[in-house]
């Protein structure tokens, strides 16, 4: 995803910067360690982009917890929009990329 690649930072503010903590468990900075960790899987969501772009994001952080995020990005910083943990299906679809970028690397 080409707009991701020229994103310089991510924009945290008072209306989200705790939102994905208070309502999900997840810290602004276990959101920005997935963009840092492979893989990671992007697809643009058009259900919900009546406005703007919206994308998903599944990733693993640091610690190796499974996170599915809705971001955005604006001014070429990624917005994190909601980040909880992955469910089932999202785990399948993050384990199939995974499978496949090791089948790469062999």
């Amino acid at each position: 995803m080409e707009e991701l690649l020229g994103c310089t930072g991510f924009e945290w503010d008072e209306g989200n910067i705790d939102k994905n903590r208070l309502k999900h468990g997840v810290s602004w900075t276990e959101c920005e360690e997935i963009y840092f960790n492979q893989p990671l899987v992007v697809a643009k969501d058009e259900k919900h982009s009546p406005k703007e772009p919206r994308y998903y994001a599944l990733g693993r952080t640091d610690a190796g917890r499974g996170l599915f995020i809705v971001f955005t990005v604006r001014r070429r910083l990624v917005r994190v929009i909601s980040a909880r943990d992955m469910g089932n299906k999202e785990r399948r679809v993050y384990q199939d990329a995974q499978e496949g970028s090791d089948e790469e690397g062999a």
